[in-house]
């Protein structure tokens, strides 16, 4: 098993370019199954989720090609299976999102109930509720979704919680059903919105997606189209954070700084120094942080994805700061990790108090879960000696080569093996000079 090991104490320079969303990528490749024709996505990025909805859709029949520098093409022609084994997406709780397009297309689908990081119950009864009143019937069986449905026809679909993947579920299926579909209290991330857009490109007809509520009116087929992914958001927001934590002066370039407007308006009040550009971002850090309360909600507001990164930036902040996690309610697994290395924070329910200016050591840590995974990474880079972070492999599930690319920006960063040896990589690029 892979670890990633980090000495502390090096600034950050130079600048480092964003791969595409991974949280775009998915519902976008799951799209292609509403589809005999091919769909090409480029600025996919090059991460394990991606990869393992590659292996399923793969075993529905589908020809996938990743093509070098972030393109798969995906051709559905036959679908010769309707089934997502268990084994294949035990660690990807996206793979519900294949649910809605094979239902609308295959008319029947057999999903593996999702597994993934354990950072909340996160149930798909949504998405189940929201394709019955699109008419399919839907029942639980040895641990499988099975859903069928002779037509799916239109309805009126008011979420009670805003929930992403519910939302492109059901925006998928609706594009081949009968009649108009109305989701309220629809999810408004730009992953969302930039899904529609390909469905548009598809042939889908889609009216509001961005806002609460999305109109879909259904069409009896789609064809293949061309797709760009945006760039990812959550990725941007880290590599800010780890700049600020580490020190130093570096540009994030290949970005989209209106999908970040949140994060970056916080990090500002923390006395980060930002400066926006179209496609990319100045990052200076401050000689010294301020402290900043921090509430996670749904978009457009403060990223659940971003709390892990947040709370490593307050342990470093002047002063006391709270953090409130409103989204998921066990998303705060790598707190533990973090008072290993020295900080001072106090969990008290849904919120963290963090008393911060705390130094921090490196130590022996386990990641638990994606983002917290990253949170440790920036500890890291602040801590004074080595810390070597185990189980990385949840890392790999959402940030491109990571390492590499924290590496081409001075850090003291290296992947190593079981034996404690420097694994090789391919000379791919991942940080521009």
């Amino acid at each position: 098993m892979e670890k990633i090991r980090i000495v502390g104490g090096r600034p950050l320079e130079g600048t480092v370019r964003i791969s595409g969303a991974k949280n775009a990528s998915l519902p976008e490749v799951c799209a292609a199954l509403l589809t005999g024709q091919p769909v090409v996505l480029h600025n996919v990025p090059e991460v394990r989720d991606i990869r393992t909805m590659g292996h399923v859709l793969s075993d529905f029949g589908a020809d996938v090609q990743f093509r070098v520098g972030g393109t798969v093409e995906i051709t559905a022609a036959e679908l010769t299976s309707v089934e997502a084994t268990y084994d294949l997406v035990k660690t990807m709780r996206a793979s519900v999102l294949v649910l809605g397009p094979l239902v609308a297309r295959a008319r029947q689908a057999r999903v593996s109930l999702p597994g993934g990081c354990a950072i909340g119950a996160r149930p798909i009864n949504l998405h189940l509720q929201a394709l019955e009143k699109l008419g399919a019937s839907i029942r639980m069986a040895s641990g499988y979704v099975e859903a069928q449905a002779d037509r799916l026809r239109g309805a009126e679909v008011a979420f009670d919680t805003v929930t992403v993947t519910g939302t492109e579920n059901v925006m998928m299926a609706a594009s081949l059903a009968d009649g108009e579909t109305i989701i309220r209290n629809a999810a408004q991330e730009p992953e969302v919105s930039d899904l529609a857009d390909l469905l548009v490109k598809m042939g889908a007809r889609i009216q509001g997606a961005g806002g609460s509520t999305i109109r879909i009116e259904g069409v009896s087929s789609l064809h293949g189209a061309e797709h760009r992914v945006i760039p990812d958001r959550i990725e941007t927001g880290t590599f800010v954070a780890a700049c600020a934590i580490a020190g130093g002066d570096i540009e994030v370039r290949n970005c989209h700084p209106a999908h970040l407007r949140a994060v970056i308006d916080k990090l500002r009040e923390t006395g980060i120094r930002i400066e926006e550009g179209p496609d990319n971002l100045r990052v200076r850090a401050p000689r010294t942080m301020r402290s900043s309360d921090v509430t996670t909600v749904p978009y457009p507001g403060f990223p659940t994805d971003m709390q892990a990164q947040y709370m490593a930036l307050m342990t470093q902040a002047a002063g006391t700061s709270t953090i409130t996690e409103t989204i998921f309610e066990n998303r705060y697994m790598h707190v533990a990790e973090l008072q290993r290395m020295g900080a001072d924070i106090r969990i008290d329910g849904r919120t963290a108090i963090v008393s911060g200016h705390t130094p921090l050591s490196g130590a022996q840590l386990m990641a638990t879960d994606l983002r917290a995974s990253a949170c440790l990474l920036l500890a890291a880079l602040a801590a004074r000696g080595e810390t070597v972070v185990d189980r990385v492999y949840h890392l790999d599930r959402g940030y491109y080569r990571i390492d590499e690319k924290l590496r081409g920006l001075g850090a003291d960063i290296e992947r190593i093996d079981q034996g404690g040896g420097r694994r090789a990589t391919d000379a791919v690029p991942a940080v521009e000079a």
